[in-house]
């Protein structure tokens, strides 16, 4: 592309040339120009004109600012109006869990009362006539998620308690003797008796069962095995504590499979029935001792609801 430039006065003439992307580089700039200046006019004048309330420029863009306007608003409204329909169903939902978690921790025997936030009405029935209130605001609908959010940490700390305390009571069942030491019957129960030796009258601490030599003895509930040692009267002698006092005691075994220190589950195998010691014939002599008194071993195997385990002979 060419420009021819002619001075009149000194009758010469000027040529330029120009490549084409030098002609399309200089019409982008001066769009991009103009594009900026039409930001600019629009910021500093039309702006300035509605905020100041030009007559002439005020009723050009009024209409579409209103526009501007209505349409925010109405996107406003359906973003509160779908909010408000989220937070009365997750209301309702969270009702339905504090219902549960009420009736759980009742069930568990934990007392909840106490972690019912404010402003939770008790459970129970509720009712009335239905007058609808007028569209929700933002700060309505903050103050409602806020409320929420305490219900749902008061039900979250209600089904925190009643884990621990059926945790605690699980605990509890496994370190309480609940199931027999050996499958069979029991051949002579606690209390007072004839003594097999001596013929007079004796008590009898535990409770016998007969089994064959080598039969398995599975420890009653978990623990710690406090003792394994030889007893004149007991024989070969095991105990394991369970906490709180509470201690099992088998006796006349002929074999030991654990040690002291010993953490042992509930129905592991920890030794196997002999005639050791003061003894007529093979069979286990089972304790249960609270503080070092003996118990009645039938009082708490009452509720392991069938026999112990199999019985187990070595080849």
């Amino acid at each position: 592309m060419q420009i021819m430039i002619t001075h009149g006065t000194l009758a010469r003439t000027r040529v330029l040339h120009f490549e084409r992307w030098q002609v399309l580089g200089a019409l982008a700039s001066l769009l991009l120009l103009l594009v900026a200046l039409s930001g600019t006019i629009y910021h500093f004048v039309f702006l300035k004109a509605v905020r100041e309330g030009w007559p002439i420029v005020g009723q050009l863009v009024r209409p579409i600012v209103q526009d501007e306007l209505l349409q925010r608003e109405r996107f406003m409204r359906d973003n509160l109006d779908a909010m408000a329909q989220k937070v009365g169903e997750m209301q309702a939902r969270l009702i339905k869990l504090e219902v549960i978690g009420e009736r759980v921790s009742g069930m568990a025997g934990v007392d909840a009362g106490g972690l019912r936030p404010p402003g939770r009405p008790a459970s129970g029935g509720q009712g009335g006539p239905y007058l609808p209130l007028r569209r929700p605001g933002m700060d309505e609908l903050n103050a409602v998620l806020s409320q929420l959010e305490l219900r749902a940490d008061a039900g979250s700390d209600v089904f925190t308690l009643v884990e621990s305390h059926l945790l605690e009571s699980r605990l509890q069942r496994l370190l309480v003797p609940s199931i027999a030491p050996v499958d069979g019957p029991v051949g002579s129960g606690f209390g007072v008796r004839s003594d097999p030796i001596t013929g007079r009258a004796a008590l009898h601490a535990g409770l016998d069962f007969p089994a064959d030599p080598g039969t398995t003895i599975v420890a009653a509930a978990g623990g710690v095995v406090t003792l394994s040692e030889w007893h004149p009267q007991y024989g070969q002698v095991l105990e394991i504590d369970h906490g709180r006092g509470l201690v099992t005691r088998y006796a006349h075994v002929s074999k030991v499979h654990v040690r002291g220190g010993d953490v042992v589950k509930r129905g592991q195998r920890v030794a196997e029935v002999g005639n050791t010691g003061r003894s007529t014939g093979p069979h286990l002599h089972f304790e249960v001792l609270i503080d070092g008194v003996p118990q009645d071993p039938a009082r708490f195997l009452a509720g392991a609801g069938g026999p112990g385990p199999g019985t187990h002979k070595p080849g």
